[in-house]
């Protein structure tokens, strides 16, 4: 069976998981997940209250903390009303107010961390008596950070990706390719300099956390609060475990690179179990602890991140030791064979792990390119196919110059001379002359080396593509997913409100919820849940933070108590009202209203 055949079915089964997850997007997108969302308030946004409550509620999509964040209720003048003691359980964040408020309008403003430890920040306003509603500054409706802050999170992002590349993928290249490669300088400090630039990318991290849920400077990088808060978190413990999992795995190996010999089984244990570690600690934050199935996520993270390491520390070492121009041709012929096996598998891991991924995070096709997330995604793709074909073209190398498969023990090559005596009569005698399959090898290797240079080229733009992979990934990691900023339609059922009380139902269809062209559909029915015609049907939009509207909608009769609205145009981003206004007979009205994100 040749090797393109035995890949068939892998290929095959790459292809039906992506055209799963094709059909499935286009069929039906899921809830958000991976980053938190804010779903309710108590009061509602733009609300016009007969008294003061005593507290304000609001109720994210998934679990949040304070954390080095805030929450106040300020009145007009800017003066704080609220207690100071916000509180979160769960889901929901309870801002106590103090007592006795007078009328007035309000601005709730909030920056909390979300479970990826992002920070999520907003304002909305509400009013008590008949006061004019609050206007959020931009600041407070701007839920972005410290912009050097941030992108000083995203470079130690890609150096600590880096230095797990180096100090997992290295040893993992000696261990499984290189058996001599525990006496390569090289490959000793390239190791270790990717440990202490795990380290040092994770301290660094721990540090901008605080300033970066806060939404502060670098003023604030030693900010005693603001160090608390991280240290108190969960992502901050998880940076902390990656800079000692990282020390600890270069203090293991580090009597086997001084020694230059294999390890012991001892301390090949502890180096596996510390690089283990250290994987499962990048990988068990950010977006994989977030929404849902958080402990397949991040198995599925671990595989996408060893299988990183592996692959792109293989390739370093490579260039710098196997690939050099004054390496001897033997080693080709020991290391290129077993890499290549190593490489594919690192790599077949890489893509079904990237796919899963992908579903949980993006959800549905759309989203790759109605998103951020989803252009970076795409982005980091089209690197790695064009990694996918450099490296289709080492291994093609490999396979026409040295094989990838090392023939069996005592199989030799024979060639068989028959000689014949010149008198006497005697029958041809047959001779067999051996020729050692270390001959072959020899003559392989020295072939390859001479053909050295094209491999070297390929095996260059994978390791710059890679790079460029890993600056990508730490971007996306501090990018809010696609299922969190997608827009998703609106499905409510909600009670009609009458001067008698409630007089039947309406149920409410918006798809797809975002800026510009929607679909409506208005479904009335009665007390005993069947579909009732009007004498009228009114709706209206209105956006009450930026003073738009009320904007009458255009409906058109679809069936018995069904209208449609074809295209309801909303004008912008927002958190939109939808009104329904129904009177059933000369004597009796009807209203009710939703609230809907518009991204």
């Amino acid at each position: 069976m040749s090797a393109s055949t035995r890949r068939r079915p892998a290929v095959l089964l790459l292809l039906l998981l992506l055209a799963a997850w094709l059909g499935a997007g286009v069929v039906t997108a899921g809830p958000a997940a991976a980053h938190a969302t804010l779903v309710s308030t108590e009061p509602g946004e733009g609300a016009r209250l007969d008294s003061a409550p005593e507290e304000v509620a609001l109720e994210f999509s998934e679990g949040v903390s304070l954390g080095a964040g805030y929450a106040r209720v300020l009145d007009a003048d800017g003066g704080r009303v609220d207690t100071g003691e916000a509180a979160v359980d769960g889901h929901v964040l309870t801002v106590p107010l103090e007592a006795d408020l007078p009328e007035g309008g309000y601005l709730v403003t909030y920056r909390v961390v979300s479970a990826d430890s992002h920070p999520i920040q907003g304002a909305f306003s509400f009013a008590v008596g008949d006061a004019e509603l609050v206007a959020a500054s931009a600041e407070a409706l701007d839920g972005g950070s410290d912009r050097l802050v941030d992108g000083a999170q995203q470079l130690s992002r890609a150096v600590g990706f880096g230095g797990i590349a180096l100090a997992v993928g290295v040893p993992a290249l000696v261990v499984l390719c290189l058996r001599s490669g525990w006496s390569s300088p090289r490959l000793r400090r390239m190791a270790s300099w990717g440990a202490v630039a795990v380290a040092a990318a994770a301290v660094l991290s721990f540090l901008l956390q605080g300033p970066y849920a806060a939404g502060t400077g670098f003023g604030t990088l030693l900010d005693p609060d603001l160090l608390r808060a991280t240290a108190s978190s969960s992502a901050g413990w998880a940076l902390l475990a990656r800079a000692v999992l990282a020390l600890a795995l270069a203090a293991a190996l580090r009597p086997v690179w001084r020694r230059g010999g294999p390890p012991e089984t001892p301390e090949l244990a502890a180096a596996g179990v510390f690089a283990l570690g250290l994987v499962v600690a990048t990988a068990a934050t950010g977006h994989p602890v977030a929404g849902s199935w958080p402990v397949l996520a991040v198995a599925v993270t671990t595989v996408h991140v060893a299988a990183m390491a592996v692959w792109l520390g293989g390739l370093a070492g490579l260039l710098t030791t196997v690939l050099r121009w004054d390496a001897p041709p033997e080693r080709l012929a020991e290391v290129l064979p077993r890499f290549s096996r190593v490489g594919f598998a690192a790599v077949s891991a890489l893509v079904v792990s990237g796919i899963v991924q992908s579903v949980r995070e993006v959800g549905s096709p759309t989203g790759l390119v109605d998103t951020v997330y989803g252009r970076l995604l795409m982005a980091k793709l089209t690197f790695f196919l064009v990694v996918l074909g450099a490296a289709g073209i080492s291994r093609v190398w490999v396979q026409q110059r040295l094989g990838v498969r090392r023939p069996r023990a005592g199989n030799r090559s024979r060639v068989t001379a028959h000689a014949f005596a010149a008198a006497g009569g005697g029958g041809p005698v047959e001779e067999r002359v051996e020729e050692p399959v270390a001959t072959r090898d020899r003559v392989q290797a020295e072939n390859a080396a001479e053909h050295l240079p094209s491999l070297r080229r390929s095996v260059v733009v994978e390791a710059v593509l890679g790079a460029a992979i890993v600056v990508v990934s730490a971007v996306l990691v501090g990018t809010p997913p696609a299922r969190a900023t997608q827009a998703e339609p609106v499905d409510a059922v909600l009670a009609l409100q009458g001067s008698g009380g409630e007089a039947g139902t309406v149920q409410i269809s918006v798809d797809p919820a975002r800026a510009g062209d929607n679909t409506l559909h208005v479904y009335l029915f009665d007390e005993d849940g069947r579909a009732t015609q009007p004498e009228q049907i009114r709706v209206a939009l209105t956006e009450e933070q930026q003073e738009i509207g009320p904007l009458d909608v255009r409906l058109a009769p679809a069936g018995p108590g069904h209208y449609t609205a074809e295209p309801m145009t909303v004008p912008g981003a927002g958190t939109w009202t939808l009104t329904v206004t129904v009177r059933l007979d000369d004597f009796t009205a009807t209203t009710a209203s939703t609230t809907f994100p518009v991204r």
